[in-house]
């Protein structure tokens, strides 16, 4: 028998629990097929337990999620409560109590999924977008000052240490040299109107990449960064960014490569205990109707198998969610899958043992 494997698991709101419910559906079969095994602790944290209790995230919870080998994230998001209070009480707050500096989004486009971009297919689309996860605008920084009157003033302010944008591009850096990978790195920016932020950002890339004489070195400003992942996708390897710029652009990441119903996220310290996502929201109003799209939070939990170091039960997951979305699956949109939530889990399963 192999390792046992402390789980944190946060199901959280809407259709979080379902997808959750079926990414551990999967990791339980690669276990028993690779010989190791989960043993989970779940928390009910997010809307309807802060409507009840008035409680985010506490302290407590954030000692015991820092002590699992990893975390698996459902989706926080309540009609009910008002935007804002859940993203900064239990997912901001994770990533700065538990130092989640890298969230790390695979931009993959699998055989058999449709992407809105002309003549653009697998090959094209496959890619790694790093962001810097617990500095830039995210920190809280600024204020109001006359709030609510005809002379308001709102500030908003970026906080990024050289300590924080150092860790960010060293993992980008390493990340590029691993197997497989083209050995190219793209600093997304915005050098020529942010010019104190990413001068810090672009004299730091180039310090660190003296270490690195085996990678290439690019930068494009995030405007043109957009541009193109759209128009040439195959130029990219891995884009290493800041917290902002990372939001926006793992999200056209999303789109590309099939929507998000199939893109995943891990928060990352690599020093520490991580957590993975499926990107998407809780949906509520697909709540309990059995037919949300569950590939992307299968594919958090083959992140978290990868990041744990079970590479080849990783190597398993992917291969059997590949053959689901190539054989069984119409189309990644919650309502056309062609089958419902459970299903798809079981289907993930049964070409996973008959690997």
């Amino acid at each position: 028998m192999g390792k046992t494997y402390q789980i944190g698991v946060i199901p959280g709101d809407g259709t979080g629990p379902e997808v959750v419910a079926e990414g551990i559906k999967v990791l339980n079969a690669v276990g028993e097929k690779s010989g190791i095994q989960f043993d989970y602790h779940t928390y009910n944290f997010g809307g309807d337990h802060y409507l009840k209790t008035g409680e985010t995230l506490p302290a407590s919870a954030i000692d015991e999620l820092s002590s699992q080998d990893a975390n698996f994230l459902g989706a926080i998001g309540h009609p009910d409560v008002k935007p804002g209070i859940l993203e900064k009480g239990i997912l901001l707050k994770m990533r700065f109590a538990l130092d989640l500096y890298i969230n790390l989004r695979p931009v993959k486009l699998y055989a058999g999924v449709d992407t809105p971009l002309k003549d653009k297919g697998p090959a094209d689309i496959d890619f790694y977008v790093v962001r810097e996860n617990t500095e830039g605008l995210y920190t809280g920084a600024g204020g109001f000052f006359k709030k609510g009157t005809p002379d308001e003033v709102a500030v908003q302010e970026s906080i990024n240490t050289r300590k924080g944008v150092e860790r960010c591009l060293r993992y980008a850096f390493e990340l590029c040299r691993r197997a497989g990978r083209r050995k190219k790195l793209t600093l997304c920016g915005k050098t020529n109107v942010l010019t104190y932020a990413f001068d810090l950002w672009e004299r730091t890339f180039h310090e660190v990449g003296q270490a690195y004489s085996d990678v290439e070195r690019d930068y494009a400003h995030v405007d043109a960064i957009c541009m193109w992942m759209v128009k040439n996708p195959e130029w990219f390897d891995v884009i290493v960014t800041d917290n902002i710029f990372g939001d926006i652009i793992t999200d056209l990441g999303a789109m590309i490569q099939g929507g998000m119903g199939i893109a995943a996220g891990g928060n990352i310290n690599p020093e520490g205990t991580s957590m993975f996502e499926p990107i998407g929201g809780s949906a509520p109003k697909y709540t309990g109707k059995n037919v949300i799209n569950p590939i992307a939070a299968i594919m958090a939990g083959q992140m978290m198998l990868k990041h744990l170091g079970e590479a080849q039960a990783a190597d398993w997951v992917e291969q059997a969610v590949m053959k689901t979305i190539r054989e069984d699956m119409k189309t990644m949109g919650a309502e056309r899958m062609g089958m419902g939530t459970r299903e798809v889990g079981d289907q993930v399963v049964a070409h996973l043992l008959a690997i």
